[in-house]
């Protein structure tokens, strides 16, 4: 039986800081995080993205940079995410699969210099696309799923072979995780993991991502006929399931915040590696709340990234990781 008040005070562990951190249930490290970046072509390149206030586009030589204050911060991984010029975006994104393309010099610049970090590469086809989608349209603007599937096995061919720690398609086409897995099999990358978007949910949270890789104002339409409803639970544990079974070495929920329910409904259900993106647009309220006097950044960052690793997440992706890391150190 418990303890009935006085001889039980739960603020007892409570009173000192050395004994909150004693009794802490949920730790959070730099290592907890990954820092995404994106990559701007030229040199020397340094571009702020208004919708994203404190994160600029680099050209490779920052990108490196930015990989060498992540691993002094303890930063375990970085991702990275094109902004291709828009003379090189066509209908069918064919710049994804050029190997010598943004993402694959900024993957092997890496790897050369800052090898001591990970590296993930986001598989999809909307940094490429004229038209904005994650992957080819027919003529009613529907995004078709098998022949999408084939052109982001090939990307992620591109990318691994670059480099690439970690592939990470987040189109969410059915399929293709179990393609990517086959195709690094085959070419004897048995190492590079994939760390599946698996649900990804159609969110009003993206709009300063897609300023941040060129694609706002592109899109034509919505991306509802393959991100998930936001209504939707169990169809995430589906998808879940289908990506673990094709061969995902660990799982994304995305957004994060608004979907801190099925963060820990996955983690319960499969016990394995789960992720969450935490996306442009709460970065972005985070920092307008902190512009406008309503919060405390430190304290709003921290707290939001612990909420995550509470839910059951093995790691972040966060714009704010830098920031939080060195937080952690001080």
């Amino acid at each position: 039986m418990t303890a009935a008040y006085p001889a039980l005070r739960l603020r007892r562990s409570r009173a000192s800081a050395w004994s909150r951190r004693l009794h802490a249930e949920t730790v959070l490290t730099p290592a907890d995080l990954i820092w995404p970046l994106f990559i701007a072509e030229g040199e020397g390149v340094e571009e702020p993205i208004a919708s994203l206030p404190g994160v600029s586009r680099w050209s490779v030589e920052g990108i490196v940079a930015r990989a060498k204050e992540a691993t002094a911060a303890g930063i375990a991984c970085v991702a990275l995410f094109p902004n291709t010029p828009a003379q090189l975006r066509t209908d069918d994104g064919r710049e994804a699969l050029n190997p010598d393309n943004l993402m694959c010099r900024a993957i092997r610049a890496l790897k050369d210099q800052v090898p001591e970090i990970g590296v993930l590469t986001d598989v999809a086809l909307d940094p490429y696309t004229a038209h904005g989608h994650d992957g080819l349209v027919d003529a009613a603007g529907y995004v078709l799923n098998d022949t999408t599937a084939d052109v982001l096995t090939q990307q992620a061919l591109n990318q691994a072979r670059a480099g690439a720690d970690i592939i990470a398609p987040s189109d969410m086409m059915d399929g293709r995780v179990g393609m990517i897995r086959a195709a690094l099999e085959g070419e004897g990358a048995h190492n590079v993991q994939i760390m599946s978007y698996a649900a990804k949910y159609a969110s009003g949270f993206y709009g300063p991502f897609r300023d941040a890789v060129g694609s706002r104002g592109l899109l034509k339409g919505d991306k509802k006929t393959y991100q998930m409803d936001h209504a939707n639970a169990e169809e995430a544990l589906r998808e879940v399931a289908l990506d673990l079974a094709e061969g995902a070495d660990s799982v994304m929920v995305k957004p994060g915040l608004p979907y801190l329910d099925i963060i820990l409904r996955v983690k319960q259900a499969f016990r394995v590696p789960v992720f969450a993106y935490q996306v442009s647009g709460e970065y972005a309220m985070i920092e307008a709340s902190v512009a406008a006097g309503a919060g405390d950044r430190d304290a709003l960052v921290m707290e939001t990234l612990m909420a995550f690793k509470r839910a059951g997440c093995s790691g972040v992706l966060t714009y704010h990781a830098l920031h939080a890391a060195r937080l952690m150190q001080e």
